[in-house]
This record gives structure tokens, sequence and C-alpha cells, in this order.
């Protein structure tokens, strides 16, 4: 549906009434900052093999895939700017409403649109380590720069390629990111979904938590959701949802 105006200062006072207001992010976030998604119509998944690029057995076995492929995308997205949505999340956590923010994204525009309590449950780049050699932290800005010039990160201390600290398919969720994103959803009086059709677990999981401890659900997404019907408020321009927001906050 279409936010009218009323819609628009209904949630906003329930925004900033809420007690512990917790946001979950997908790609449909960024892509109003100009990445495309994973597998929306005109996702990455249409044109690219990630099921094998961000593979671990495949990355092990040969790791250039990710860094050829994968690289395109994921070591270009410091030259992206953070969307309305991204910006108005950080205003909203620097006033003190937003108490976290659960993201599936591994692109960190949430915290340059100002956010730090974000919890990634899909991993970050902004880390890169070594299979073999404990203690090796490697940077996003680092491992990029290397990877811009068509070569692959390498240990320090080996020599053998670096992986970032994204959850590939075959690995484990970090468990202390998903712990605190289970707990923040269980507190959540009001949580916010935005930009996911909530499709992929855990991440799909979490307004559960909500629900059962009797929090309330706005949705908004261009595609339909599991929950939609569960909602209290759903809308599907984010876009429009988050200039009317941004101009109640100014």
């Amino acid at each position: 549906m279409e936010a009218t105006t009323e819609d628009i200062n209904k949630l906003y006072k329930l925004i900033t009434e809420a007690k512990h207001l917790v946001a979950l992010t997908g790609a449909g976030v960024s892509t109003l900052s100009g990445i495309r998604d994973f597998r929306g119509k005109n996702g990455l998944y249409n044109e690219l093999d990630a099921e094998k690029i961000f593979d671990i057995y495949y990355f092990e076995k040969d790791p250039s895939l990710f860094y050829t492929q994968g690289g395109s995308f994921i070591y270009n997205i410091d030259e992206k700017e953070p969307s309305i949505v991204h910006n108005v999340l950080g205003k909203l956590e620097q006033r003190g409403y937003l108490k976290s923010l659960i993201t599936q994204n591994i692109d960190l525009l949430h915290q340059k649109g100002g956010c730090k309590k974000v919890i990634e449950i899909h991993g970050s780049p902004s880390t890169h380590y070594c299979f073999h050699c404990a203690g090796i932290n490697v940077s996003y800005e680092e491992v990029a720069e290397v990877v811009r010039k068509g070569e692959m990160p390498k240990c320090p201390k080996c020599g053998r390629v670096l992986k970032p600290a994204i959850t590939f398919f075959g690995e484990s969720l970090p468990a202390e990111a998903l712990k605190q994103a289970t707990i923040e959803s269980q507190q959540a009086d009001v949580m916010l979904i935005l930009g996911t059709s909530l499709t992929v677990f855990p991440a799909a999981s979490m307004p559960e938590h909500t629900l059962r401890n009797s929090g309330k659900l706005v949705i908004v997404n261009n595609m339909s959701t599991p929950l939609d019907y569960q909602a209290f408020m759903h809308f599907e321009d984010l876009g429009q949802v988050f200039e009317g927001l941004n101009q109640l906050l100014n």
C-alpha cells in the first residue's frame, strides 16, 4: 500500500514511542544506493554463479573465483553512498530511538549512514583473515586496493590467500552475532523489517521472536513476505516512507 501523510505520522509516533525499537534489513535498502540485490528480478544471481562464488569449498579450492567475480562488486562498495534509509536509521539511533540494527547485508552502508549498533548476521568484509595463521586481520581498505589491481590478498605470514569474514555457503553464521540478534528481537516491542522478503533463515526467524513477545512488526518491502498478514503496518515503497520520516526528523 502507498503511504499517506497520516500513515507516516502514525509510523513516526510508533517509532518515537517504542521502548525497544529494532530494525531488520535486507538487500532492498541498498538497491537505493545503486547496489544490486542477489535474488531480485535484476539480481546478481541472474548473471553470476553465486552458488560457487560464495561456497566455502570452492573458495578453499580456488579463491580466484571469488576475487575475480565477487570482487567486482564487493570491493567497490566503498564508492557507494548510503541511501535515505541508511541515513534515517542513523538519525534514529543517534537520537536514542533505534536500539539496534540487524542486517543481512555485507556492504557496510549502515555504518556509513551513521549506525554504530549494527549486528551483521551474514558476516562482514570489514576484516579478512587467514585459515592457517592466528591473529591475522587485514582491513577492507587494504584488501580492496589489492583486488582492484587484479590481485588476491595474501597472508603476511604464510602467503596464503586471505578470506573475508563474510559467511559463505557451508559455513556457520557468526555465533555471537546470531545470539545478539535473537536477544534484540526478543526484546523488541517494535521491529522495522526493511527491504527483505524474509526467505533466508535464520534472519527470517527474527521477527517471530518479536511476535512471540507481543511486539509489533512494520514491514516495508516491494515484494510480499510470509509475515505480511501479521504486520501492524505494511508498505511497499521504502524511499517514500523514509523520505516522509526524514522530514519529520528534521
